[in-house]
Formats: C-alpha cells, sequence, structure tokens
C-alpha cells in the first residue's frame, strides 16, 4: 500500500551579497517511502552533509558540484548517480550553453542538484510542493525512486519535444528570410545553427544513459517493470534525434543557399559600380592631362604642343596594349 507524502520545503540563501549570485534553494519531498532533496544552485555544505547521510561517493559529490561534468551513468549494488545535460531555453540565462543535472539515486531516498534555469524540474517540484492536482502528486511520490526518476526523466525529454517544436518553427520563418533580398538572414542562421549543434550535443547522450539506468534501476530500487515506461521515453529521443538530423540538413541547404544569393547580389552591385567607373574613365584622363604641369593644345595659354600630346597618348596606349593583350591570352576577354 502506497505511503502518504509530506512535501516540505526548506529555503536558505547562500548568495552572500554576491552581484548575480544565486539563492540557494532547498527542498525536502518525502514521499511513500522515500524522501526526495532538490537543490538548486548548490552549497558545497548541503551536498556533503546529504552525502555522509546518505554514504554517497566522494567522486561522485565532486561531480555534481562541477561546472561542467560530461553526461555519465555510475552504478552501484545498492545506489545508482547520473548526469545528465540539458539545453537553456531562451527564457534561461543569456549566454548558458547547458543546464547540468546530477541524480543520486537510492531505494529510499533521492537527491537531485541543479541550477534554477532547468524549468521542467522546477516546475515538477512545484506540482510536488504546491497546490497542484493531488492524484499528480500521490503518483509521483506514492511509488518508489525508480518511478520517479521516470517520471523526472519523462518531463525533461517532453521539454526538449518544446524546444524541437520551436526550432522547427523557426526554420519555416527562416525560408522566407533567405529568399528575401531586402533582409540578411545570416546571423539567424549562424544562432539557429547553434541551437540546434547544443541540442543534439545534450541529446545524443540521453540515448546511452537512459536505457542504463532503465535496466539497473530495478535491482534497488523495489520499483515494477518500467522498461514499457522508459521505452516511451527513448521513443521520444529518437523521435528528437530523427528530427534534429532533418533540421541540421536543412539548415545545411539555407546557409549554402543564402550564401549563393549573397554572392550573386554582391556581384549585381559590383557590375553596376563596374559601369559606372567605366563611363568615368574618358572624363578622368582629359582631366589628368590637363592637369599635367606641361603645355597642350587648347590649355590655358593658348599654344599647340600637338608633339607633348602625341608622347602622353602613346605613353598611356602602350600599357594599356600589353594588358589587353595579355587579358586576351589568359582568357578573360572573348572575340
Amino acid at each position: 500500500m502506497r505511503g502518504k507524502f509530506i512535501p516540505k520545503k526548506l529555503r536558505h540563501d547562500r548568495a552572500g551579497g554576491r552581484p548575480g549570485a544565486e539563492a540557494e534553494k532547498v527542498t525536502v519531498i518525502r514521499g511513500g517511502g522515500f524522501a526526495w532533496t532538490d537543490l538548486q544552485n548548490p552549497d558545497r555544505a548541503h551536498v556533503e552533509e546529504l552525502a555522509r547521510r546518505h554514504g554517497l561517493n566522494a567522486l561522485n559529490v565532486e561531480d555534481c558540484l562541477t561546472k561542467f561534468e560530461l553526461p555519465k551513468i555510475d552504478a552501484y549494488e545498492d545506489s545508482m548517480f547520473i548526469t545528465l545535460h540539458f539545453p537553456p531555453l531562451a527564457a534561461r540565462r543569456p549566454g548558458a550553453r547547458h543546464s547540468q543535472l546530477s541524480i543520486f539515486m537510492g531505494r529510499d531516498f533521492l537527491v537531485t542538484v541543479h541550477q534554477g534555469e532547468l524549468a521542467p524540474l522546477v516546475d515538477l517540484v512545484g506540482a510536488c510542493t504546491g497546490d497542484g492536482d493531488p492524484e499528480r502528486r500521490e503518483r509521483i511520490l506514492g511509488g518508489s525512486t525508480g518511478e520517479l526518476l521516470h517520471e523526472m526523466v519523462d518531463v525533461l525529454v517532453d521539454d526538449l519535444l518544446h524546444t524541437l517544436r520551436r526550432i522547427t518553427a523557426n526554420l519555416d520563418d527562416m525560408e522566407e528570410e533567405v529568399f528575401d533580398d531586402k533582409r540578411s538572414a545570416a546571423r539567424k542562421i549562424s544562432v539557429l545553427r547553434r541551437e540546434i549543434t547544443v541540442l543534439r550535443r545534450t541529446v545524443g547522450p540521453l540515448k546511452r544513459i537512459v536505457p542504463e539506468a532503465a535496466r539497473r534501476v530495478g535491482g534497488f530500487s523495489g520499483a515494477e517493470d518500467l522498461t514499457l515506461y522508459f521505452d516511451d521515453v527513448m521513443d521520444h529521443i529518437d523521435k528528437v534525434i530523427d528530427a534534429l538530423e532533418e533540421s541540421r540538413e536543412t539548415m545545411e541547404i539555407y546557409k549554402d543557399t543564402d550564401f549563393m544569393l549573397s554572392t550573386e547580389k554582391t556581384n549585381k552591385v559590383l557590375s553596376v559600380l563596374t559601369v559606372v567607373f567605366t563611363l568615368a574613365i574618358p572624363a578622368t584622363v582629359i582631366g589628368t592631362f590637363y592637369g599635367m604641369n606641361v603645355e597642350l593644345p587648347g590649355g590655358a595659354d593658348g599654344s599647340g604642343a600637338y608633339g607633348t600630346l602625341a608622347a602622353i597618348l602613346a605613353a598611356s596606349a602602350v600599357p594599356a596594349a600589353v594588358m589587353l593583350a595579355y587579358f586576351k591570352k589568359a582568357g578573360w576577354m572573348s572575340g
């Protein structure tokens, strides 16, 4: 028989007045036969206290406090440690590359350590401690730690699907901008390519770690067979990966198309400028001749220095003829 859950919130401000520092928040939620402790913006003292209480591996404690730890799973006889990454949304901190989630799990405890911008998990904690749906709280907390792990991974993967839908919508809008001569799409293409790359880098390890966690969780959590439930999560992960591959190929097409259209537009502008420059050459040459400090026909002194004019024209025509011959030999001119 499932026991009643007893939600309990503890808040600790460890920001210490530092600019931009976020306060630590510790939430303890007691389920039917286990306690879930969630730490946002964790303080080392609280993590070490939980490590002593539950006998956690010291190396795993250091891993969860590291700002960037590669996704991994360490399974022991009666516990398990998981590190996962999830991409930040637009509403999260600017410049954030990922949101790291560390999970310590045993039969009677589950500890999650993460930064505050991991919105889906924060919402799940709120659903278990607030005035939300009692049936959902009972479903989440009334079972085992294995069932809670599945619920947690499920909401996080569903959030990936929402992120993917936003990227797909941006791709549809991008097509119009790529073929619009009046707008430059290069920056938006680069930003969207970065989002796709970050999402691919975070989703890839999930395909390896989630099945491994599903296989090992039943050994010590006392949960019923959760294979079908985790298979559903894996189906969503596969959909995300397939859609990301398609989006990446589409983005590469847009990038090449934008480059070709930009090159064509640049060539058109250069062609116009070349025509304008060519039309101005006769006036420039004549003005240059009469700007020399020599006597020329029609000059200000009214003299008729035709010999000087002939020498200047010859000196100008010889290099032009040499260049013309070279251009024809190089195949740059037809006819």
